[in-house]
């Protein structure tokens, strides 16, 4: 005899099956779900991008140049929520001039190339400016930014090390400097006693 509980359970099985393979009146499988729309913010970007594309105007082109940055900006966010609290080597910020520009620190940004498309990350140097990065892909500067945060950091770990490792130095000369100032004033101390001994002596010979 088949067991009731087990036959109920197969009959529900069965019953869900065919509700997901039911297909509409004309034979076909009912569409899919649609996909979860993009952020209002993001959404916002892109329309600008494209409304500054279409018409062509210097101030919308810039505009255009502003919403790419500001989405480099936010791709690099993990990045620096991962710099060490103290690090004030770094500062980020996008400036809206004649040619905007989002800044790494004072002497690195990006910046849009002349087709207004192309991610250009360069680097102020006393030789001029280097280009450091170009690319039209988000991911390929946030890797290039990524290598120039960590070079930075390692320099700034150089720069600690040397100056604690100079700092004994300077505080080893600080007891030699100060046995040369006592060895000087004991000196200039027995020239007075020596010169206060001769005045003694000359008025205890004077004839009274």
């Amino acid at each position: 005899m088949v067991n009731q509980p087990l036959l109920t359970q197969a009959t529900s099985m069965a019953a869900q099956d065919t509700t997901s393979n039911a297909k509409t009146p004309d034979g076909k499988l009912p569409p899919a779900q649609p996909a979860a729309p993009k952020p209002l913010k993001e959404a916002i970007r892109d329309a600008r991008i494209e409304a500054a594309e279409r018409s062509g105007v210097v101030v919308d082109l810039r505009d255009a140049e502003v919403a790419r940055l500001e989405l480099l900006d936010e791709a690099l966010n993990p990045l620096f929520a991962d710099v060490p609290a103290g690090v004030e080597i770094f500062d980020r910020g996008i400036s809206r001039g004649d040619v905007p520009k989002l800044w790494i620190d004072v002497i690195a940004h990006v910046e849009m190339g002349r087709d207004k498309r192309i991610y250009r990350f360069v680097q102020d140097t006393r030789f001029g400016r280097k280009v450091l990065a170009e690319s039209y892909e988000v991911r390929d500067l946030v890797d290039a930014v990524t290598r120039y945060v960590a070079r930075r950091l390692v320099e700034r770990e150089r720069a600690l090390a040397d100056d604690s490792a100079s700092q004994p130095a300077a505080e080893t000369a600080k007891p030699v400097h100060r046995r040369r100032g006592g060895a000087w004033l004991a000196f200039f101390l027995g020239l007075l006693c020596g010169v206060a001994a001769l005045f003694a002596l000359a008025w205890l010979n004077m004839p009274h």
